[in-house]
């Protein structure tokens, strides 16, 4: 790997992760807001250690651990890099599992978010979708049936690795649900601090999944998606320290993030299936997205919704 591939993957992974967690930086300023200025400190210093190096760092390693159990935890970390054969042909045959259910918590992810979740519409054919929402389920249940019966015919090992992803999503979604009813409550309510920061290391770590699950689709270079995610976690916080409103005003931020999603899901399932996209695609491709849904907030500035 040459370093104008890697600065590309770093670079990727860093905007993929600061804008899948713009909705992190709002829910933590909101909940800041509610609290003294010593609990503030405190989340926002030893809060971002734990957001950086133990949820971002631990939870890749953790992944591509539990998909090599023989490489060991040491192993695990510095497989990316190595040339023993027998480790380059262990990561080789996991990667496939790992992808698929990757890929899929991804795609399901953004399907709730086209049919179900509050956005501001970007593209036509968003608010009619958004009528439907009954449809979500029927969609990514047909989806994961079709992408089930594709794995079997490769390993089956892949099509249980595809309902792990769909499995992941679901907990996942359940416990965000609750995450925004405990918010109103702690906004509204006389809830002391500590409990206040506790809450919030649970969102963080939570909002966290979406962007390492993402990252594989980058690289399985363990050391790089801690580092982009990283650079990417530190920005988070830098603006929910200064302010989360100038943020805000790019009203389609969102809409690129999930679209972001959506294609880094599906080159995660392709690659798993073998078809081996190459590494630079998809940084590529956020940088694209993002760049269009950005200066569509630019140039639509804060009128009301259209499209």
């Amino acid at each position: 790997m040459d370093i104008l591939s890697i600065i590309l993957i770093i670079a990727g992974l860093c905007l993929f992760e600061t804008i899948t967690s713009i909705d992190n930086a709002i829910i933590n300023a909101e909940v800041l807001s509610t609290m003294s200025q010593k609990a503030r400190r405190w989340f926002l210093v030893w809060g971002l250690l734990f957001a950086v190096f133990v949820i971002r760092g631990v939870l890749p390693w953790l992944i591509v651990w539990m998909s090599n159990p023989s490489l060991g935890p040491v192993g695990a970390l510095t497989a990316t890099f190595s040339s023993d054969p027998a480790v380059v042909s262990a990561i080789e045959k996991s990667a496939p599992v790992l992808l698929i259910g990757g890929g899929t918590f991804l795609i399901f992810l953004f399907f709730h978010w086209l049919f179900l979740e509050e956005k501001a519409f970007g593209i036509r054919g968003e608010r009619y979708i958004a009528t439907k929402g009954v449809w979500f389920y029927a969609v990514v249940s047909i989806l994961l049936a079709a992408i089930v019966w594709l794995a079997l015919g490769e390993n089956p090992i892949m099509a249980f690795g595809a309902v792990i992803g769909s499995t992941a999503f679901f907990i996942v979604h359940g416990f965000r649900q609750n995450a925004e009813e405990q918010e109103r409550k702690m906004i509204s309510g006389d809830i002391p601090d500590i409990s206040k920061i506790f809450y919030l290391e649970i969102i963080d770590a939570t909002f966290s999944i979406d962007g390492v699950l993402g990252a594989f689709a980058f690289t399985m270079a363990v050391p790089l998606i801690i580092l982009g995610n990283g650079i990417g976690a530190l920005i988070v916080r830098e603006i929910t320290v200064r302010n989360v409103d100038s943020i805000k005003k790019y009203r389609y931020l969102k809409n690129g993030a999930m679209y972001s999603i959506f294609c880094l899901g599906i080159i995660m399932i392709l690659d798993s299936f073998g078809l081996g996209i190459p590494a630079f695609v998809s940084p590529i491709i956020t940088f694209g997205v993002v760049g269009f849904f950005l200066f569509k907030s630019i140039r639509s500035g804060p009128a009301a919704d259209t499209a």
